[in-house]
């Protein structure tokens, strides 16, 4: 038998090349140098690196391996870092390549439309079915979660532009005419703020005519809550995070991916120092030495008006400004968790964070910080300036204080109703909302969006207020109330949810990641095997890593509860 003889010198020298050849793909010079133009002068840091593969995805419309392997290789991490990183998040295209290496060229242009219980209640799926015919191959016409602009439904964005009350043929039209770029309407800017008393108050702090404690004391006595969702009580955050040892830092919540809630937003395109000199009086009082701010992706318009915005405060400062950084969601729900919105500021993917330690204690880059929603900021002015008696003396059948609603659905008049916190939902729709739509009934309504739980009409008059609900299984989190009539069911509500869900668990914990799945798939027939749905929804609740996936059961379990006809 003839054997094959190796030469020594010849595996010597093989094993030699193998270990002088680089790990991962190799960098083209030719992609190194467009990442290098893009970046320009920036820093190269990792915390970045969201930003980094925004302006690769904004000029190419994709993110295709060589251009990955180059920014890894100026921000000097790992090549699989930065692809764990661009795959986590939706709007990120992350170019797959064919096994005999052949790559997709991207859509010319690309239509999302919103999916969202209230968009799809307004027709969004005729025009999920209708418009890729009526687009061309050419573009690209994808479903999307809830896009923050429910009082609009349906929704559609092309590219970057919103289309409000979106039809075929106001699409078609959008699309044809290039017309992709979001705007704004009319604002309060920084000159007629400042015109109109504007960052007064912010300096009667910084020229100590006002004091710390008496200004975390007017928050505390005011019985402001964060108003995202959690409801922690504002000052005794402000309090607790003053304690912790300096440096402390800040990061703002606008990620508002609840579906039903536009809230921040729509006060964000109306007047937006009100909310900036909330967030300076807010640092000023903590001792904070930079601020974060987190935008969700979709709010297009509102990042080009605060990026002016801020330009202006830091060109002409109203008072000495910590350092302040405006950053931008790439679409992941779960980025909303505060302690996921850390991490994707810190340029990772946005899992949430095992607590404690809590991020008062150790939050961003590892130091206290104080996380607030955008709402919660915009209320502390008019608090300081007309005390926090003049706040409290808001509120029915024993409630204190007001609340924004973002009301959508079958109501007349959708949209941010300022109204008394503990009001019902049927004087919420009477008093507020212009009543029902013609022709629709009350038939139930959702009291804090996706993850807030249905009830039926019948229970139409509990005060919608923070622990009021919490008795029936439901909870008031950033008060997005959908409507829901004669015309809708609560059955197809909570599929709705759970595909949002399912779509927007991060993977991290099995019980969400596995559990929002397999509830989808047991919710799909006509009749759902409740004892089944008790025991995944005990579960899901009992050892989900953050409030998603222990939250995600509640449509579903308010079905079973107070819609038994619809599933049996």
């Amino acid at each position: 038998m003839n054997e094959t003889v190796i030469p020594i010198t010849k595996l010597g020298a093989s094993k030699q090349r193998k270990r002088e050849a680089p790990k991962g793909r190799i960098v083209d010079p030719a992609a190194l140098a467009e990442v290098q133009a893009l970046v320009g002068s920036q820093p190269l840091r990792h915390d970045l690196l969201i930003e980094y593969l925004h302006l690769i995805n904004d000029r190419y419309k994709q993110l295709s391996a060589p251009h990955l392997a180059a920014l890894a290789r100026l921000l000097g991490l790992a090549q699989t870092e930065v692809y764990e990183v661009a795959t986590f998040y939706h709007h990120f295209d992350v170019v797959k390549e064919g096994r005999d290496g052949t790559v997709s060229s991207p859509a010319a242009l690309t239509v999302r439309v919103c999916d969202g219980l209230s968009c799809e209640m307004a027709g969004a799926r005729k025009l999920l079915e209708r418009l890729p015919e009526l687009l061309g191959t050419k573009v690209r016409v994808i479903a999307a979660p809830c896009v923050g602009r429910c009082e609009q439904a349906p929704v559609a964005v092309v590219h970057q532009k919103h289309i409000a009350h979106a039809t075929l043929e106001s699409v078609r039209k959008a699309a044809n005419a290039g017309d992709t770029q979001d705007t704004v309407g009319e604002y309060i800017d920084f000159d007629q703020y400042k015109r109109e008393g504007g960052y007064n108050t912010l300096r009667d702090c910084i020229e100590h005519r006002r004091d710390v404690e008496s200004v975390i004391k007017t928050m505390e006595d005011s019985g402001l809550r964060g108003l995202g969702g959690a409801g922690f009580p504002a000052g005794r955050k402000w309090r607790i995070v003053r304690g912790e040892a300096a440096p402390r830092l800040m990061a703002v919540n606008i990620d508002e991916g609840e579906p039903g809630t536009f809230k921040d937003r729509v006060y964000l395109e109306r007047d937006p120092h009100r909310f900036l000199e909330g967030m300076l009086i807010a640092a000023w009082a903590v001792g904070i030495s930079a601020i974060y701010i987190y935008l969700r992706d979709e709010y297009h318009g509102c990042r080009a008006l605060l990026e002016a915005e801020l330009a202006k405060i830091k060109e002409n400062p109203p008072a000495p400004l910590p350092k302040i950084e405006l950053r931008r969601g790439a679409g992941a729900y779960i980025c909303g968790e505060e302690s996921a919105m850390i991490e994707s500021i810190e340029g990772k993917r946005g899992m949430p964070r095992l607590r404690p330690p809590y991020v008062a204690q150790v939050g961003l880059f590892g130091r206290p910080t104080l996380e607030h929603n955008f709402e919660t900021l915009y209320w502390v002015r008019e608090l300081l300036e007309k005390g926090a008696a003049a706040f409290a003396a808001h509120g029915r059948h024993g409630r204190k204080g007001l609340r924004s609603f973002s009301v959508s659905g079958r109501v007349k008049e959708p949209g941010v109703k300022l109204a008394p916190a503990g009001i019902t939902i049927r004087e919420l729709i009477d008093e507020f909302c212009g009543g029902m739509q013609q022709g629709h009934t009350f038939y139930g309504y959702l009291p804090g969006g996706a993850s807030g739980g249905i009830l039926p009409a019948t229970m139409g008059d509990i005060p919608l207020d923070f622990d009021t609900l919490q008795p029936h299984g439901c909870f008031i989190g950033s008060a997005a109330v959908i409507v829901l009539s004669n015309h809708d069911t609560a059955k197809a509500a909570a599929r709705n949810m759970m595909r949002f869900f399912e779509h927007e668990s991060c993977g991290q914990c099995t019980p969400c990641r596995v559990g929002t799945a397999k509830a989808n798939t047991l919710i799909a027939g006509e009749q759902w095997d409740a004892p089944l749905l008790a025991e995944l929804s005990q579960v899901m609740r009992d050892a989900s890593i953050c409030g998603l996936g222990q939250a995600a059961p509640n449509p579903v379990d308010c079905v079973i509860k107070f819609f038994p006809n619809e599933v049996t």
